[in-house]
Parts: C-alpha cells; sequence; structure tokens
C-alpha cells in the first residue's frame, strides 16, 4: 500500500489485530527483512512496516535527510494511520530512528536491535557492515532478499543524495536522546556484532534509563539468527 507522507510515496504493510506494533528496518534493506517477525505477533498485535524513504518500495527525498526528518515522516504516517501509544521495534538504522523518535513522542514500549546511537565514521561502519554481511549464512528465503538490498554494490549504486543521507545519520549523536526515553525498553544484541558492538549496547543501556541487554549468539542480524528464541523473549516482554 502506498501514502503520501511530506509529498513522498511511502511503501507500508499492516496486518493483524490488537495493540500497534512499528517494526523499522536496517539501512539498505525494507520490509521484507522485518516481516518475518511481525508475522509471528500477527495474532495478538497490529502490525505496521514500512519502507523508509530512499529503500524498498518508497521514494528517494528530495533532499538530503536527516535522523530527524525520518523521525517527523514517521510521525506524520503514525498519524495518518491513526497509531496510538505504539510498541517501536527497530534493527540498526531504523534503531536509530526508533531512539529519536521514542525521545519525543509517546511509545508504549521499545526494542532495539543492534541500533547505533553515538557517532561514527561512515566509512568505518560501512566496512563493518560489509564484512559481517559477507559472513551470514543464508536465512530460509531471506537470502535473495539480502543479496539485492544490501552490500557494496548497494552502496556503489546509491544516488547522491541517499548517499549524503548516510553520512548525515552516521554523524548524529543520539546521547541525549536516548536518556530522555521513558518507556520500557529491550535491547537486544549479537555476541559477534562487528557493525555495533556489545561494548556500545552496554553504553546504550546505561543511557535509556529503563532498560536492559540481551546478547545472543549472532552477529548484527541476530534477531533473524534467533528468530524463534527473539520472539519468545518478546512475547514476554510485550
Amino acid at each position: 500500500m502506498i501514502k503520501k507522507i511530506r509529498n513522498l510515496d511511502i511503501n507500508y504493510i499492516q496486518y493483524g489485530k490488537g495493540q500497534d506494533i512499528i517494526l523499522l528496518h536496517g539501512w539498505g534493506q525494507n520490509i521484507q527483512m522485518m516481516d518475518p517477525l511481525g508475522k509471528k505477533f500477527a495474532d495478538k498485535f497490529k502490525i505496521t512496516i514500512f519502507d523508509f524513504p530512499g529503500f524498498g518500495g518508497s521514494q528517494e527525498p528530495d533532499y538530503a535527510y536527516n535522523i530527524s526528518d525520518y523521525v517527523e515522516l514517521l510521525h506524520d504516517l503514525v498519524k495518518e494511520l491513526k497509531i496510538e501509544n505504539p510498541i517501536i521495534i527497530g534493527h540498526s538504522f531504523g534503531g536509530r530512528v526508533a531512539i529519536f523518535y521514542s525521545s519525543m513522542y509517546p511509545v508504549s514500549k521499545l526494542v532495539l536491535f543492534g541500533s547505533p546511537f553515538i557517532k561514527r565514521e561512515n566509512n568505518s561502519l560501512k566496512v563493518k557492515l560489509l564484512k559481517q554481511m559477507k559472513k551470514i549464512k543464508p536465512l530460509n528465503n531471506l537470502a535473495e532478499t539480502m543479496k539485492k538490498h544490501m552490500g557494496s554494490e548497494d552502496y556503489r549504486n546509491a544516488s547522491g543524495v541517499m548517499r549524503q543521507v548516510l553520512v548525515n545519520v552516521v554523524n548524529e549523536d543520539l546521547t541525549e536522546k536516548a536518556k530522555k526515553i521513558t518507556c520500557p525498553t529491550l535491547l537486544i544484541w549479537g555476541e559477534s556484532d562487528e557493525a555495533v558492538p556489545v561494548s556500545e549496547a552496554k553504553e546504550l543501556e546505561k543511557t535509556i534509563p529503563d532498560s536492559a541487554l540481551i546478547v545472543l549468539n549472532g552477529t548484527h542480524y541476530c534477531y533473524l539468527e534467533n528468530l524463534n528464541h527473539v520472539v519468545s523473549i518478546l512475547n514476554h516482554f510485550l
């Protein structure tokens, strides 16, 4: 489905019934990377997943967005879809947006997977991400999706505006935003995450007042590598 938000065509899906969960994907990814998790909760929750501008089926922004722009677009989408006080689950870049959003707007609960929140060098983050992506074994039918939407080729093929967006978002420190989050927050990290190491997760746990960290086997994509275990954890938390 498509909604016109901030003059952009935004691709999204919704399914299930109950309290709202919004799933936010990582950089270079799309709806399909969060859908396996969403489907596990469709019997108890209403799931909303959308493609961030510049990814999947959503239109590229007409200028270089920063985190604040993505947050305001998310807020406009939430209002358009009449969602109130949602649970937000974010992976990586989606977690960055979730941290910022949760510091400003009502959120029932927050779940973060491998979400960077401190300022880092663009090239360093990109190299770590691409190195880790090459190590990931195929994850059932997601293998082709991952191959298509991630990796160095994806970066090289990005338009100028999306490359500048990447520079903008990795250079924004969210420490002060994280301190303002008041909802219960769960951090789930892969012990072998090279893109956003567990040491950063421990700092984030100290920064968000009502938060707890769970470290699992796996990489930056441990939420998919341990899908059933993560679902079990979230069933207790949500």
